[in-house]
């Protein structure tokens, strides 16, 4: 079996390390030294930079690196009705640098009031119609809606907008269906959803304090299957889904621990997407057998290599743990394809790597791929 339309034997999770010219107009725009324009403008050129860096180096999934965030998520969720972010808290000392992400609270009523994503989409659809790439295409990356609920629970959410959070979540799943809907009508057709939250639930810490936010452990990861597949349920059959399922990737660490076993039969049962990108870099994530719920009209994106690390992955090993992750899947290595376990950077610091040994990471992705399943990596 072939992929899925907009998933390729080499592929990747979408963000690519900021360029400094990109970094330092974000700073000036935080500073009111440039307009929002201004720096539209200095990230519309490096984006199509990267759009020929991408082509030039095999790539054929396009993505336009993330070079407007700051955040995989916050970036795109506070533009909805509803949802608060507010400035960066003190960390216990996870964090090299002594801080945490902002946090995201739901002060009102979500809503979707304009799309969010279309603009963004349609400038790396031009971008890579002007490289005349055959066989590209755009993949939009944007957060899963597990993340306006994982972090904070019941507490992050306003109870006199939600005193009932079954209405939470029908609200969370029709601003997806509307920002799906405007981007299929701009003509995207591949979408994925980067999700950490069904990955921080096989983290046994982390799993100890959902339950001390007073969360149900054996009914959640079946609340999130159930959003997830609300908000894409209204998605035509020629769109694809994509999920990518994180442990955390920031400055080149990690955050989360643990096999997918405690919520494999709900991922690849329940969940109505059709490729996962799963994180299997090393150890933290367990071994491949849970890959054995995996249903024969599905493909899982092996996030084998490392975007953590600035040094090349051993090719053979590769090979052999693609073979033997093959084992548990139905039809083997037709089911599989290719990734590194995340971007290369998730937030606008990006992990401890230069530019080229990203790119030379990528070169050995598409070797690797062409190795296993030939040249043509859309079969």
């Amino acid at each position: 079996m072939a992929p899925p339309t907009g998933v390729y034997r080499a592929d990747h999770v979408g963000s690519w390390l900021r360029p400094k010219a990109v970094l330092d107009a974000r700073q000036q725009f935080a500073e009111e030294k440039i307009s929002a324009a201004e720096l539209r403008a200095v990230e519309d050129k490096y984006i199509e930079d990267v759009v020929t860096k991408q082509l030039e180096n095999g790539v054929q999934s396009i993505t336009d690196g993330e070079f407007r965030r700051a955040y995989f998520h916050l970036d795109f969720l506070k533009q909805l009705d509803g949802v608060k972010v507010t400035g960066a808290i003190k960390s216990s000392g996870a964090i090299k640098n002594g801080w945490a992400p902002p946090v995201l609270t739901v002060e009102g009523k979500l809503g979707h009031p304009r799309s969010i994503q279309v603009d963004d989409y349609k400038y790396l659809e031009a971008a890579i119609a002007r490289n005349k790439a055959a066989g590209a295409m755009t993949k939009v990356a944007i957060p899963s809606p597990t993340m306006v609920h994982f972090r904070g629970g019941r507490a992050s959410i306003d109870i006199n907008s939600y005193p009932d959070l079954d209405l939470f979540f029908e609200d969370l799943a029709k601003v997806y269906q509307e920002e799906l809907d405007n981007l299929y009508k701009a003509g995207c057709r591949f979408v994925q959803l980067d999700d950490t939250n069904l990955a921080y639930l096989c983290d046994p810490k982390m799993r100890d304090q959902a339950e001390a936010r007073n969360e149900d452990l054996t009914l959640l990861p079946k609340k999130y299957a159930e959003l997830i597949n609300a908000a894409i349920s209204k998605r035509p059959a020629d769109m694809t889904i994509g999920i990518h399922l994180c442990r955390g990737n920031y400055q080149s660490q990690w955050f989360a621990s643990g096999g997918y076993e405690p919520v494999a039969e709900v991922l690849f049962k329940d969940l109505n997407v059709d490729a996962y990108f799963l994180e299997y870099d090393d150890a933290r994530s367990g071994d491949f057998s849970p890959l054995r719920f995996l249903p024969e009209n599905k493909v899982v994106v092996l996030g084998l290599m490392s975007s953590k690390k600035n040094t090349l992955d051993d090719k053979d090993e590769i090979v052999k743990r693609l073979h033997e992750a093959a084992k548990y899947c139905p039809k083997g290595l037709d089911q599989l394809c290719l990734s590194h376990q995340c971007g290369f950077s998730s937030t606008a610091e990006g992990n401890q790597l230069t530019e080229e040994e990203q790119w030379a990471k990528m070169r050995l992705n598409v070797e690797i791929a062409k190795s296993v399943w030939g040249d043509d990596l859309s079969k």
